[in-house]
Protein backbone atom coordinates (compact mmCIF):
# COMPACT_ATOMS: atom_id res chain seq x y z
CA UNK A 1 0.00 0.00 0.00
CA UNK A 2 0.75 3.41 -0.21
CA UNK A 3 2.46 5.10 2.70
CA UNK A 4 -0.63 7.84 2.64
CA UNK A 5 -3.63 5.08 2.28
CA UNK A 6 -2.11 4.30 6.26
CA UNK A 7 -2.79 7.87 7.07
CA UNK A 8 -5.49 9.05 4.74
CA UNK A 9 -8.66 9.23 7.05
CA UNK A 10 -12.10 8.66 4.89
CA UNK A 11 -14.62 10.96 4.55
CA UNK A 12 -17.37 9.23 5.95
CA UNK A 13 -18.25 5.69 6.65
CA UNK A 14 -19.70 3.05 4.10
CA UNK A 15 -23.19 1.39 5.54
CA UNK A 16 -23.15 -2.44 5.75
CA UNK A 17 -26.44 -2.01 3.09
CA UNK A 18 -23.97 0.10 0.70
CA UNK A 19 -21.55 -2.51 1.23
CA UNK A 20 -23.50 -5.16 0.18
CA UNK A 21 -24.91 -2.67 -2.98
CA UNK A 22 -21.20 -2.24 -4.09
CA UNK A 23 -20.24 -6.20 -3.93
CA UNK A 24 -23.56 -6.78 -6.04
CA UNK A 25 -22.66 -3.88 -8.57
CA UNK A 26 -18.77 -5.04 -8.28
CA UNK A 27 -19.80 -8.70 -9.57
CA UNK A 28 -22.20 -7.66 -12.15
CA UNK A 29 -20.10 -4.84 -13.83
CA UNK A 30 -17.16 -7.11 -14.43
CA UNK A 31 -19.71 -9.63 -15.61
CA UNK A 32 -21.08 -6.86 -18.49
CA UNK A 33 -18.77 -3.51 -18.26
CA UNK A 34 -21.77 -1.90 -20.53
CA UNK A 35 -24.56 -1.53 -17.91
CA UNK A 36 -24.97 1.82 -17.07
CA UNK A 37 -26.62 3.36 -13.88
CA UNK A 38 -30.25 2.87 -14.76
CA UNK A 39 -29.87 -1.32 -16.10
CA UNK A 40 -27.68 -1.67 -12.79
CA UNK A 41 -30.77 -0.10 -10.86
CA UNK A 42 -33.09 -2.70 -12.22
CA UNK A 43 -30.36 -5.25 -11.40
CA UNK A 44 -30.65 -4.21 -7.61
CA UNK A 45 -33.88 -4.14 -7.46
CA UNK A 46 -34.57 -7.60 -9.04
CA UNK A 47 -32.21 -8.64 -5.80
CA UNK A 48 -34.40 -7.43 -3.56
CA UNK A 49 -32.49 -3.70 -2.93
CA UNK A 50 -34.85 -0.75 -3.13
CA UNK A 51 -32.88 2.05 -4.68
CA UNK A 52 -33.19 4.92 -7.05
CA UNK A 53 -30.97 5.81 -9.76
CA UNK A 54 -29.37 8.45 -7.71
CA UNK A 55 -28.23 6.26 -4.99
CA UNK A 56 -26.67 3.52 -7.65
CA UNK A 57 -25.15 6.67 -9.73
CA UNK A 58 -23.17 7.78 -6.08
CA UNK A 59 -22.27 4.00 -5.36
CA UNK A 60 -20.39 4.37 -9.44
CA UNK A 61 -18.60 7.62 -8.41
CA UNK A 62 -17.13 5.98 -5.07
CA UNK A 63 -16.39 2.67 -6.86
CA UNK A 64 -14.42 4.72 -9.72
CA UNK A 65 -16.75 2.84 -12.23
CA UNK A 66 -18.20 3.75 -15.35
CA UNK A 67 -20.35 2.22 -18.07
CA UNK A 68 -18.43 1.55 -21.04
CA UNK A 69 -20.31 2.68 -24.03
CA UNK A 70 -20.38 6.75 -25.44
CA UNK A 71 -22.18 8.63 -23.28
CA UNK A 72 -21.57 12.66 -22.71
CA UNK A 73 -20.02 13.36 -18.95
CA UNK A 74 -19.55 9.95 -18.10
CA UNK A 75 -15.07 10.74 -17.29
CA UNK A 76 -15.04 12.26 -13.84
CA UNK A 77 -12.23 14.65 -14.75
CA UNK A 78 -10.62 17.75 -13.45
CA UNK A 79 -11.34 20.27 -15.66
CA UNK A 80 -8.48 22.65 -14.44
CA UNK A 81 -6.41 19.88 -16.13
CA UNK A 82 -4.33 19.03 -18.90
CA UNK A 83 -6.44 16.24 -21.94
CA UNK A 84 -3.91 14.34 -24.21
CA UNK A 85 -5.46 12.52 -27.07
CA UNK A 86 -5.60 8.82 -27.68
CA UNK A 87 -2.50 7.76 -29.34
CA UNK A 88 -3.48 4.29 -30.03
CA UNK A 89 -5.68 3.95 -32.34
CA UNK A 90 -4.65 1.84 -35.80
CA UNK A 91 -1.08 1.10 -33.57
CA UNK A 92 0.18 -1.99 -34.28
CA UNK A 93 2.14 -3.33 -30.97
CA UNK A 94 5.23 -5.06 -31.99
CA UNK A 95 7.64 -5.08 -29.05
CA UNK A 96 7.94 -5.04 -25.00
CA UNK A 97 7.91 -1.22 -23.95
CA UNK A 98 6.48 0.30 -26.38
CA UNK A 99 3.49 0.91 -24.25
CA UNK A 100 2.42 0.85 -21.04
CA UNK A 101 -1.12 1.21 -19.56
CA UNK A 102 -3.36 1.43 -15.74
CA UNK A 103 -5.80 1.82 -14.66
CA UNK A 104 -7.54 1.68 -10.92
CA UNK A 105 -10.34 -0.82 -10.22
CA UNK A 106 -12.46 -1.20 -6.78
CA UNK A 107 -11.84 -4.55 -4.55
CA UNK A 108 -14.36 -5.58 -2.11
CA UNK A 109 -13.00 -6.30 1.43
CA UNK A 110 -15.54 -8.70 4.20
CA UNK A 111 -16.09 -5.25 5.67
CA UNK A 112 -15.00 -2.87 3.30
CA UNK A 113 -12.95 -1.95 0.31
CA UNK A 114 -10.19 -0.65 -1.47
CA UNK A 115 -8.58 0.32 -4.62
CA UNK A 116 -6.16 -1.29 -6.86
CA UNK A 117 -3.85 0.16 -9.83
CA UNK A 118 -1.76 -1.43 -11.75
CA UNK A 119 0.52 -0.99 -14.89
CA UNK A 120 0.87 -3.09 -17.64
CA UNK A 121 2.77 -3.73 -20.60
CA UNK A 122 0.61 -4.04 -23.48
CA UNK A 123 3.12 -6.42 -25.54
CA UNK A 124 3.54 -9.16 -23.00
CA UNK A 125 0.91 -8.52 -20.76
CA UNK A 126 3.62 -8.45 -18.16
CA UNK A 127 2.06 -6.48 -14.47
CA UNK A 128 5.10 -4.06 -14.20
CA UNK A 129 3.85 -2.94 -10.48
CA UNK A 130 0.85 -2.48 -8.79
CA UNK A 131 -0.55 -1.10 -5.19
CA UNK A 132 -3.67 -0.65 -3.20
CA UNK A 133 -4.96 2.39 -1.32
CA UNK A 134 -8.10 3.74 0.87
CA UNK A 135 -8.46 6.33 -1.67
CA UNK A 136 -8.90 7.51 -5.11
CA UNK A 137 -6.54 11.12 -4.35
CA UNK A 138 -3.92 11.36 -7.17
CA UNK A 139 -0.87 10.61 -4.78
CA UNK A 140 -0.87 6.88 -4.51
CA UNK A 141 -1.20 6.71 -8.31
CA UNK A 142 2.02 9.08 -8.68
CA UNK A 143 3.88 7.30 -6.11
CA UNK A 144 3.49 3.62 -7.81
CA UNK A 145 4.08 5.72 -11.46
CA UNK A 146 7.42 6.87 -9.74
CA UNK A 147 8.33 3.14 -8.34
CA UNK A 148 7.92 1.59 -11.36
CA UNK A 149 9.96 3.82 -13.52
CA UNK A 150 12.67 3.37 -11.05
CA UNK A 151 12.58 -0.39 -10.73
CA UNK A 152 12.36 -0.72 -14.56
CA UNK A 153 15.43 -1.31 -16.93
CA UNK A 154 13.62 0.25 -19.49
CA UNK A 155 10.98 3.10 -20.04
CA UNK A 156 7.68 2.99 -22.70
CA UNK A 157 7.42 4.98 -25.19
CA UNK A 158 3.83 6.08 -24.51
CA UNK A 159 2.00 5.68 -21.21
CA UNK A 160 -1.93 5.55 -21.88
CA UNK A 161 -4.71 5.90 -18.91
CA UNK A 162 -8.24 6.95 -19.20
CA UNK A 163 -8.90 10.99 -18.40
CA UNK A 164 -10.06 10.38 -14.40
CA UNK A 165 -8.62 13.12 -12.43
CA UNK A 166 -5.85 10.91 -10.88
CA UNK A 167 -3.99 10.90 -14.44
CA UNK A 168 -4.63 14.25 -15.88
CA UNK A 169 -3.29 15.65 -12.22
CA UNK A 170 -0.30 17.94 -12.95
CA UNK A 171 2.52 15.93 -10.58
CA UNK A 172 1.40 12.64 -12.79
CA UNK A 173 1.92 14.37 -15.70
CA UNK A 174 4.63 15.78 -14.98
CA UNK A 175 6.41 12.53 -14.13
CA UNK A 176 6.06 11.60 -17.56
CA UNK A 177 7.03 14.62 -19.24
CA UNK A 178 10.63 14.27 -16.95
CA UNK A 179 10.93 11.11 -18.14
CA UNK A 180 10.11 11.60 -22.23
CA UNK A 181 7.02 9.43 -22.77
CA UNK A 182 4.43 10.13 -24.97
CA UNK A 183 0.83 10.55 -23.04
CA UNK A 184 -2.15 8.71 -24.86
CA UNK A 185 -5.84 9.14 -22.83
CA UNK A 186 -8.57 7.03 -23.85
CA UNK A 187 -11.49 8.96 -25.27
CA UNK A 188 -14.45 9.91 -23.11
CA UNK A 189 -16.55 6.64 -21.98
CA UNK A 190 -14.37 4.64 -23.82
CA UNK A 191 -12.84 2.30 -21.31
CA UNK A 192 -11.91 -0.14 -24.08
CA UNK A 193 -9.39 2.25 -25.10
CA UNK A 194 -7.83 0.57 -22.54
CA UNK A 195 -8.60 -2.87 -22.85
CA UNK A 196 -5.45 -5.04 -21.93
CA UNK A 197 -6.34 -3.18 -18.70
CA UNK A 198 -9.59 -4.35 -18.54
CA UNK A 199 -9.00 -7.77 -19.09
CA UNK A 200 -6.76 -8.09 -16.19
CA UNK A 201 -9.43 -6.90 -13.85
CA UNK A 202 -11.88 -9.80 -15.05
CA UNK A 203 -9.03 -12.08 -14.45
CA UNK A 204 -8.23 -10.52 -10.69
CA UNK A 205 -11.73 -10.41 -9.97
CA UNK A 206 -12.40 -14.07 -11.04
CA UNK A 207 -9.37 -15.65 -10.25
CA UNK A 208 -8.74 -14.10 -6.55
CA UNK A 209 -10.98 -11.46 -5.36
CA UNK A 210 -14.13 -13.69 -6.02
CA UNK A 211 -12.84 -16.83 -4.71
CA UNK A 212 -13.05 -16.09 -0.95
CA UNK A 213 -13.84 -13.01 1.64
CA UNK A 214 -10.54 -10.77 2.94
CA UNK A 215 -10.81 -9.75 6.36
CA UNK A 216 -8.63 -6.80 5.75
CA UNK A 217 -6.06 -4.64 3.66
CA UNK A 218 -3.28 -6.98 4.85
CA UNK A 219 -4.73 -10.37 3.79
CA UNK A 220 -5.86 -8.79 0.20
CA UNK A 221 -2.62 -7.81 -0.03
CA UNK A 222 -0.86 -10.72 0.65
CA UNK A 223 -3.36 -12.83 -1.81
CA UNK A 224 -2.67 -10.00 -5.17
CA UNK A 225 0.73 -10.43 -4.18
CA UNK A 226 0.51 -14.66 -4.87
CA UNK A 227 -2.00 -13.85 -7.81
CA UNK A 228 0.17 -11.57 -9.70
CA UNK A 229 3.57 -13.52 -9.27
CA UNK A 230 1.37 -16.55 -10.83
CA UNK A 231 -0.06 -14.13 -13.76
CA UNK A 232 3.35 -13.08 -14.57
CA UNK A 233 5.19 -16.12 -14.06
CA UNK A 234 2.90 -18.84 -14.53
CA UNK A 235 -0.22 -18.20 -16.34
CA UNK A 236 -0.23 -18.99 -19.94
CA UNK A 237 -1.74 -16.69 -22.50
CA UNK A 238 -3.10 -17.74 -25.74
CA UNK A 239 -2.54 -14.67 -27.41
CA UNK A 240 1.02 -14.96 -26.30
CA UNK A 241 1.60 -18.53 -27.55
CA UNK A 242 0.57 -20.17 -24.23
CA UNK A 243 4.17 -18.44 -23.04
CA UNK A 244 3.42 -16.28 -20.08
CA UNK A 245 3.82 -12.77 -19.78
CA UNK A 246 7.37 -12.92 -17.54
CA UNK A 247 8.36 -15.41 -20.05
CA UNK A 248 7.80 -12.80 -23.32
CA UNK A 249 8.83 -9.02 -21.32
CA UNK A 250 11.93 -10.91 -19.46
CA UNK A 251 13.29 -12.84 -22.37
Amino acid sequence: MSRSSYYHQPAEAVDEVSLVLMQLIDEEYTRHPFIGTRRMMHYLRRCGYVVNRKRVQSLYRRMGIEAIYPSPKLSRSNPQHTHYPYLLRGVTVTHCDQIWSTDITYIRLKQGFVYLMAIIDWYSRFVLDWQLSTHLEADFCVELLERTLASSSSVCGIFNTDQGAQFTSHDFIEVLKTHGIQISMDGRGRALDNIFVERLWRSVKYECIYLREFASIACVNDALEEYFNYYNHERFHQSLGYQTPAAVYLQ
